[in-house]
Protein backbone atom coordinates (compact mmCIF):
# COMPACT_ATOMS: atom_id res chain seq x y z
CA UNK A 1 0.00 0.00 0.00
CA UNK A 2 0.75 3.50 -0.15
CA UNK A 3 2.96 5.35 2.15
CA UNK A 4 3.74 9.05 2.95
CA UNK A 5 7.23 10.17 3.93
CA UNK A 6 9.26 13.54 4.30
CA UNK A 7 12.47 14.62 3.09
CA UNK A 8 12.54 18.74 4.70
CA UNK A 9 9.87 20.80 2.24
CA UNK A 10 9.17 17.79 0.03
CA UNK A 11 6.53 15.00 0.59
CA UNK A 12 7.16 11.56 -1.22
CA UNK A 13 4.21 9.34 -1.32
CA UNK A 14 5.51 5.88 -2.24
CA UNK A 15 2.99 3.86 -4.34
CA UNK A 16 4.04 0.22 -3.54
CA UNK A 17 6.14 -2.34 -4.97
CA UNK A 18 3.65 -4.23 -6.53
CA UNK A 19 1.71 -3.12 -10.14
CA UNK A 20 0.14 -0.18 -8.32
CA UNK A 21 -3.42 -0.72 -9.56
CA UNK A 22 -6.32 1.50 -8.90
CA UNK A 23 -7.62 -0.63 -6.09
CA UNK A 24 -10.45 1.01 -4.12
CA UNK A 25 -8.41 0.41 -0.86
CA UNK A 26 -5.40 1.82 -2.69
CA UNK A 27 -7.22 4.84 -3.93
CA UNK A 28 -8.24 5.50 -0.39
CA UNK A 29 -5.12 5.15 0.66
CA UNK A 30 -3.38 7.91 -1.65
CA UNK A 31 -6.42 10.32 -1.02
CA UNK A 32 -5.32 9.80 2.77
CA UNK A 33 -1.75 10.87 1.67
CA UNK A 34 -2.71 13.54 -0.01
CA UNK A 35 -5.11 15.13 2.89
CA UNK A 36 -1.79 15.03 4.59
CA UNK A 37 0.21 17.44 2.22
CA UNK A 38 -2.44 19.73 1.97
CA UNK A 39 -3.12 20.02 5.76
CA UNK A 40 0.71 20.72 5.93
CA UNK A 41 1.71 24.20 6.58
CA UNK A 42 4.54 26.21 5.01
CA UNK A 43 6.56 25.51 2.03
CA UNK A 44 6.20 22.50 0.63
CA UNK A 45 6.13 20.11 -2.55
CA UNK A 46 4.84 16.49 -3.51
CA UNK A 47 6.82 13.91 -5.44
CA UNK A 48 4.97 10.12 -6.49
CA UNK A 49 7.19 7.65 -7.05
CA UNK A 50 7.25 3.54 -6.57
CA UNK A 51 9.55 0.68 -6.20
CA UNK A 52 10.01 -2.09 -8.16
CA UNK A 53 9.28 -2.94 -12.08
CA UNK A 54 5.46 -0.93 -11.86
CA UNK A 55 5.26 2.92 -11.55
CA UNK A 56 1.17 1.72 -11.80
CA UNK A 57 0.18 -0.35 -14.06
CA UNK A 58 -3.75 1.49 -13.97
CA UNK A 59 -7.12 0.41 -12.96
CA UNK A 60 -7.67 -2.73 -11.31
CA UNK A 61 -9.66 -4.68 -13.30
CA UNK A 62 -9.96 -8.06 -11.62
CA UNK A 63 -11.56 -5.93 -8.88
CA UNK A 64 -14.11 -4.08 -11.35
CA UNK A 65 -15.20 -7.46 -13.26
CA UNK A 66 -15.73 -8.91 -9.87
CA UNK A 67 -18.09 -5.89 -8.65
CA UNK A 68 -19.55 -4.67 -12.06
CA UNK A 69 -22.29 -3.37 -9.79
CA UNK A 70 -19.65 -0.46 -8.45
CA UNK A 71 -18.53 0.32 -12.23
CA UNK A 72 -19.56 3.79 -12.38
CA UNK A 73 -18.87 4.69 -8.59
CA UNK A 74 -15.01 2.89 -9.37
CA UNK A 75 -14.83 5.60 -12.38
CA UNK A 76 -16.07 8.57 -10.23
CA UNK A 77 -13.59 7.50 -7.67
CA UNK A 78 -11.11 7.26 -10.33
CA UNK A 79 -11.74 10.76 -11.90
CA UNK A 80 -12.05 12.19 -8.39
CA UNK A 81 -7.94 11.24 -7.63
CA UNK A 82 -7.02 12.46 -11.13
CA UNK A 83 -8.48 15.44 -10.76
CA UNK A 84 -7.29 16.16 -7.54
CA UNK A 85 -3.87 15.96 -8.28
CA UNK A 86 -4.43 17.92 -11.42
CA UNK A 87 -5.65 20.41 -9.34
CA UNK A 88 -3.15 20.02 -6.38
CA UNK A 89 -2.05 23.16 -4.64
CA UNK A 90 1.47 22.39 -4.20
CA UNK A 91 3.96 21.33 -7.13
CA UNK A 92 3.94 18.01 -7.73
CA UNK A 93 6.18 15.07 -9.63
CA UNK A 94 5.82 12.18 -10.61
CA UNK A 95 9.27 9.41 -10.63
CA UNK A 96 8.38 6.85 -13.37
CA UNK A 97 10.92 4.19 -12.23
CA UNK A 98 9.49 1.63 -13.93
CA UNK A 99 6.18 0.63 -16.36
CA UNK A 100 3.18 2.95 -16.22
CA UNK A 101 0.14 2.27 -18.30
CA UNK A 102 -3.23 3.03 -19.00
CA UNK A 103 -4.48 4.95 -15.93
CA UNK A 104 -1.45 5.11 -14.50
CA UNK A 105 0.05 7.17 -17.10
CA UNK A 106 -2.95 9.43 -16.51
CA UNK A 107 -2.38 9.68 -13.00
CA UNK A 108 1.13 10.53 -13.94
CA UNK A 109 -0.10 13.60 -16.16
CA UNK A 110 -2.22 14.85 -13.87
CA UNK A 111 1.38 15.61 -11.95
CA UNK A 112 2.76 19.13 -12.86
CA UNK A 113 7.04 17.32 -14.22
CA UNK A 114 7.84 13.86 -14.67
CA UNK A 115 10.79 12.17 -14.25
CA UNK A 116 11.44 8.49 -16.20
CA UNK A 117 13.95 5.98 -16.37
CA UNK A 118 15.75 6.12 -19.58
CA UNK A 119 17.07 2.76 -20.25
CA UNK A 120 14.31 0.38 -19.23
CA UNK A 121 10.12 0.81 -18.57
CA UNK A 122 7.43 1.85 -20.40
CA UNK A 123 4.81 4.75 -20.26
CA UNK A 124 1.85 3.57 -22.50
CA UNK A 125 -1.98 4.04 -23.33
CA UNK A 126 -2.93 1.03 -24.41
CA UNK A 127 -6.72 1.28 -24.67
CA UNK A 128 -6.98 0.86 -28.06
CA UNK A 129 -5.53 -2.15 -28.21
CA UNK A 130 -7.58 -3.66 -24.95
CA UNK A 131 -10.30 -2.49 -26.22
CA UNK A 132 -11.41 0.49 -23.09
CA UNK A 133 -12.02 3.60 -25.01
CA UNK A 134 -11.02 6.53 -22.51
CA UNK A 135 -13.93 7.95 -20.88
CA UNK A 136 -14.31 11.87 -21.40
CA UNK A 137 -12.58 12.82 -18.53
CA UNK A 138 -9.45 10.47 -19.04
CA UNK A 139 -9.61 12.13 -23.01
CA UNK A 140 -9.60 15.75 -21.57
CA UNK A 141 -7.02 15.37 -19.05
CA UNK A 142 -4.81 13.42 -21.59
CA UNK A 143 -5.53 16.13 -24.05
CA UNK A 144 -4.96 19.35 -21.88
CA UNK A 145 -1.50 17.53 -21.07
CA UNK A 146 -0.16 16.63 -24.33
CA UNK A 147 0.73 18.41 -27.39
CA UNK A 148 -2.02 17.03 -29.97
CA UNK A 149 0.04 15.01 -32.30
CA UNK A 150 1.34 13.21 -29.02
CA UNK A 151 -1.78 12.53 -27.63
CA UNK A 152 -2.90 11.84 -30.92
CA UNK A 153 -0.80 9.26 -31.49
CA UNK A 154 -0.78 7.89 -27.69
CA UNK A 155 -4.06 7.50 -27.72
CA UNK A 156 -4.67 5.91 -31.16
CA UNK A 157 -1.85 3.82 -31.56
CA UNK A 158 -0.88 2.68 -27.72
CA UNK A 159 2.11 2.91 -28.52
CA UNK A 160 4.79 2.62 -26.29
CA UNK A 161 7.47 4.93 -25.02
CA UNK A 162 10.50 4.39 -23.78
CA UNK A 163 12.09 7.09 -21.40
CA UNK A 164 14.12 8.75 -24.13
CA UNK A 165 11.13 8.55 -26.51
CA UNK A 166 8.80 10.38 -23.63
CA UNK A 167 11.12 13.07 -23.07
CA UNK A 168 11.39 13.79 -27.03
CA UNK A 169 7.62 13.58 -27.33
CA UNK A 170 7.39 15.94 -24.24
CA UNK A 171 5.52 13.17 -22.11
CA UNK A 172 7.77 13.45 -19.35
CA UNK A 173 10.50 16.69 -18.97
CA UNK A 174 13.81 14.82 -17.79
CA UNK A 175 14.85 10.60 -18.63
CA UNK A 176 17.21 10.08 -16.52
CA UNK A 177 19.16 6.70 -15.25
CA UNK A 178 17.92 4.09 -12.76
CA UNK A 179 19.06 5.53 -9.53
CA UNK A 180 18.76 9.29 -10.35
CA UNK A 181 14.75 9.05 -10.92
CA UNK A 182 13.67 9.99 -7.26
CA UNK A 183 16.76 12.26 -6.34
CA UNK A 184 15.99 14.28 -9.54
CA UNK A 185 12.38 14.47 -9.15
CA UNK A 186 13.05 15.52 -5.36
CA UNK A 187 15.36 18.17 -6.53
CA UNK A 188 12.33 19.52 -9.06
CA UNK A 189 10.09 19.16 -6.14
CA UNK A 190 12.54 21.19 -3.81
CA UNK A 191 12.86 24.11 -6.44
CA UNK A 192 9.17 24.66 -5.95
CA UNK A 193 8.23 24.63 -2.13
CA UNK A 194 7.74 27.90 -2.15
CA UNK A 195 4.97 28.09 -5.07
CA UNK A 196 2.83 25.92 -2.35
CA UNK A 197 -0.75 27.56 -1.82
CA UNK A 198 -4.01 29.27 -2.70
CA UNK A 199 -2.86 30.87 -5.24
CA UNK A 200 -1.24 28.34 -6.86
CA UNK A 201 -4.64 25.87 -6.64
CA UNK A 202 -6.23 28.58 -8.53
CA UNK A 203 -4.27 28.93 -11.37
CA UNK A 204 -4.28 25.20 -12.07
CA UNK A 205 -8.08 25.25 -11.74
CA UNK A 206 -8.21 28.17 -14.00
CA UNK A 207 -5.95 26.58 -16.25
CA UNK A 208 -7.21 23.08 -16.46
CA UNK A 209 -10.75 24.25 -15.75
CA UNK A 210 -12.40 22.17 -18.78
CA UNK A 211 -10.83 19.06 -17.99
CA UNK A 212 -11.47 19.10 -14.29
CA UNK A 213 -14.91 20.09 -15.25
CA UNK A 214 -15.31 16.79 -17.25
CA UNK A 215 -13.69 14.75 -14.57
CA UNK A 216 -16.20 16.07 -12.27
CA UNK A 217 -18.83 15.62 -13.94
CA UNK A 218 -20.77 12.40 -12.17
CA UNK A 219 -23.95 12.30 -14.26
CA UNK A 220 -22.91 10.55 -17.15
CA UNK A 221 -18.37 9.37 -16.20
CA UNK A 222 -18.49 7.10 -19.02
CA UNK A 223 -19.86 9.18 -21.48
Amino acid sequence: MPTLDRQESVFVLDLGDDENRFHPDWINAVNAALDEVEKAEGPRALVTAATGKFYSNGLDLDWLFAHADQHQDYVVSVHELLARMLSLPVITVAALQGHTFAAGAMFSLAHDFRVMRSDRGYWCLPEADINIPFTPGMAALIQSRLSPQTAHAAMLTARRYGGADAAAAGIVDQAVSEDAVRSTAIEIAQAQVNKAGDTLGTIKARMYAPALATLRDTTNPMG
